[in-house]
């Protein structure tokens, strides 16, 4: 291999254009995966646990044999990784194999295979280049710092993630997405291969252990690299929960942690060092309040604790990651930091994905992360002043570090005996308590000790302890893969709240009361009405199936002699609704019901053509459809299942995304008549009320007509010839986001 002789100046950018170019690479390659694979794979929880730890695995794999390339000379490690990037270059285009998985195929086995086999040379290949050309550049460069290409690292793999959902999806279907990115990976291996050609001539050779001179880290100092990668890895991944749980399920938000994350390690890594120290400087009091708050929430405001998430989640990530750049190794012990740091990010990853919601049943992981993150970040003192007050003795700051617990634990108490103190809101001594926090923070910024004792309080003191106390009530609180569900209520009402969506109402005192279908769901709204139409429509053994169980309050519609399906991707909520005895809609109403486990789109296609009357979806995760439910194969397949004059319900009530245009635009492209009904209960309705949007389908227009002449509150569906249907290939919610709408 000739040697490039590449000026210093043309040196670093090169090297630089190449890191980001394959950041960019791997990282949109998630989303873009994920994308292909939901139709056929579903959105069972088991199926995206186990993506993910396929993506880790790969990831750590990459880390792991650029590490091992260190034990040769840096000419024969391009000689072999270049040779790496042809054999994977065979898996091009990128894309998952066409095979059938078997119907009983089990996730944890099925799909770490597709995917690996899908993607998994080509993704291992990319993976290797961040740690391998910072080494290269260093011996190239002979011997400058290379850890700021691993800033540019990180901003590739950001903007890799934010171009995705903003220009990638919206602008290009799968099939040209797969184009982009084998162009992508063919310039990739182009510039690794000139970056391969600066690097000095030496015998290509193996040495006896790595190619290093500077001492080998402590058992110790690797431990704390792996702390410092373990918490923001785990926090990002439990921000990523609370946000696509309480806000929207879409990849539009989701991409956002992740990105932040990356986007802080590309602050830390900086050379100009400014910025991240001063972040870091903020970063434990931002802390200690806004990981106060959101443990209990803004009740009623979930942008406003998005935003408040993601602002804690990226001073955390700044902070810890700034504290690992002050303990990096020297370059040629370059790879093993690395390494380590992947490491600790697999940790994280699978103590917040996999265990915690199997050993908590709250998040709880949450607050445990903040508290991680105020123990490891670098700290000083706000105010020198303040600094001077700790610079005395070891027993004077062991009695002020007391002192700070006992007034914590004095504010516990004061809280949870405060009016109130059982609900979300405990009135006006949460702002004084709030006052009390923020002079206690500036106060033990910079000792340790006492910093930890005041962000525990302070967890605590802002909802932690109601979480506790409910964790003591049988029943209360259920979490599986898909969130924490609540049972709340009093002696007139119950309700089943996943995350801040309520999803299930009941009211309670009479066998009559318990009967009566509520909120969404009541008498006059889409779904009231096209069930109360049911015997005129199809006849007294009409079948009927619910995607989305909920509670089972639509169970109250059925009628002697119909045959009723549900379907519901979490076994949790079927324990919920018919095992526990908190909500009675089927016991009292459909016993002993028929219900599909797993995702509604795959048990569906296995369902016999023309077998159902009536198809209703309220497939929710918190406020959001999954967006495999709302594609033009999705409605071909509901429209096999459904009679000739059968009848598809949509439930599109959002907070935060129109979505008439995909229904529209799927009912336009489908032959589908259409018609909406959108119910705003009056003041007659009996508490709690609920405005609810349903779109009512059929392929036979006397259906939908027959629909109208019960009631003219149904509409005619607007009609958005602009809109491109969803597809299997081609979806994007930009447009759909009402913030963004036009009135």
């Amino acid at each position: 291999m000739a040697r490039l002789s590449v000026p210093a100046s043309f040196a670093r950018p090169l090297f630089v254009v190449t890191i980001l170019a394959g950041s960019f690479l791997l990282f949109l390659v998630q989303p873009m995966v994920a994308r292909m694979a939901l139709p056929r794979l579903g959105g069972a929880p088991a199926v995206w646990n186990s993506a993910m730890l396929v993506y880790q695995a790969l990831l750590l794999g990459g880390y792991a044999y650029a590490h091992a390339l260190g034990r040769v000379t840096p000419r024969l490690q391009a000689a072999i990784h270049l040779a790496v990037l042809l054999v994977a270059a065979l898996w091009l285009p990128i894309g998952l194999m066409s095979t059938q998985l078997p119907a009983n195929a089990q996730p944890a086995i099925w799909v770490p295979w597709l995917l690996g086999a899908s993607i998994g040379p080509l993704f291992f290949a990319i993976s290797a280049q961040a740690p391998l050309l910072q080494r290269w550049f260093s011996v190239s460069s002979k011997g400058q710092d290379p850890y700021a290409l691993y800033a540019a690292s990180n901003f590739g793999s950001f903007a890799g993630l934010i171009a995705y959902p903003i220009f990638v999806e919206p602008g290009l279907a799968l099939h040209g997405q797969s184009r982009l990115w084998t162009f992508g990976y063919i310039l990739v291996g182009l510039l690794v291969a000139v970056c391969a050609m600066t690097l000095p001539r030496m015998k290509m050779q193996i040495v006896e252990g790595p190619v290093a001179e500077s001492p080998a880290p402590s058992r110790k100092r690797v431990a704390h690299w792996i702390a410092l990668a373990f918490v923001p890895s785990g926090l990002m991944l439990a921000t990523s929960t609370y946000i696509t749980t309480d806000v929207v399920a879409m990849p539009l938000l989701w991409v956002l942690p992740l990105g932040l994350y990356l986007l802080s390690f590309t602050v830390a890594f900086a050379t100009r060092r400014g910025p991240a120290d001063m972040l870091t400087r903020l970063a434990p009091i931002v802390i200690l309040l806004i990981g106060g708050v959101l443990v209990g929430g803004l009740q009623g405001k979930p942008w406003l604790n998005a935003a408040l998430a993601l602002v804690l989640l990226f001073l955390a990530s700044v902070a810890l990651h700034t504290a690992m750049y002050r303990l990096r190794p020297e370059a040629d012990r370059l790879t093993g930091f690395y390494l380590a740091m992947s490491v600790g990010g697999v940790l994280g990853g699978v103590f917040a994905a996999l265990i915690a919601p199997l050993v908590f049943d709250w998040t709880y992981e949450y607050p445990l992360l903040v508290l991680a993150a105020g123990v490891l970040a670098p700290q000083s003192f706000l105010i020198p002043e303040i600094g001077m007050l700790w610079d005395r003795t070891a027993q004077y700051r062991r009695i002020i570090t007391t002192a700070v617990a006992l007034l914590m634990w004095i504010l516990i108490l004061v809280v949870m005996n405060s009016p109130g103190a059982g609900s979300d809101d405990s009135g006006p001594i949460q702002g004084v308590v709030f006052v009390v926090m923020v002079a206690v923070g500036v106060f033990t910024v910079g000792a340790r000790g006492a910093f930890v004792c005041a962000l525990a309080g302070a967890l605590i003191v802002f909802g932690g302890y109601r979480s506790i106390l409910l964790s003591f009530e049988p029943g209360a609180r259920t979490r599986s893969y898909f969130g924490v569900y609540t049972i709340r209520g009093n002696q007139e009402v119950r309700q089943l709240q996943h995350g801040t969506t309520v999803h299930g109402t009941q009211l309670l005192g009479s066998v009559e009361r318990e009967r009566k279908p509520t909120a969404y769901y009541v008498t006059g709204s889409g779904v009231g009405q096209a069930m109360q139409a049911v015997p005129a429509l199809f006849g007294d053994h009409a079948r009927i199936g619910v995607v989305g169980l909920g509670a089972g309050t639509l169970a109250c519609y059925a009628q002697p002699g119909q045959s009723w399906r549900f379907y519901e991707i979490d076994p949790a909520v079927v324990h919920i609704a018919r095992d526990t005895g908190q909500f009675t809609f089927l016991k009292n109403c459909l016993p002993n019901p028929k219900i599909e486990v797993g995702d509604a789109r795959l048990n569906l296609a296995t369902e016999a053509s023309g077998s159902l009357d009536l198809l209703t979806l309220d497939a929710f995760s918190s406020d959001a459809v999954p967006m495999h439910l709302m594609t033009r194969e999705a409605f071909e397949t509901y429209g096999r299942v459904l009679s000739h004059d059968g009848v598809l319900l949509f439930h599109i009530s959002n907070k935060f995304l129109d979505l008439e245009p995909v229904v529209s635009a799927a009912a336009r492209a489908g032959g589908w008549s259409a018609a909406k009904l959108l119910y705003f209960p009056g003041p007659n309705v009996e508490q709690p009320r609920a405005v609810s949007f349903w779109v009512a389908l059929s392929h036979d227009p006397a259906t939908i007509d027959a629909l109208k002449a019960r009631d003219a509150t149904w509409q005619p569906l607007n009609s958005y010839p602009e809109f491109t249907p969803w597809t299997d290939d081609y979806s994007t919610i930009v447009p759909l986001v009402k913030l963004f709408r036009k009135p």
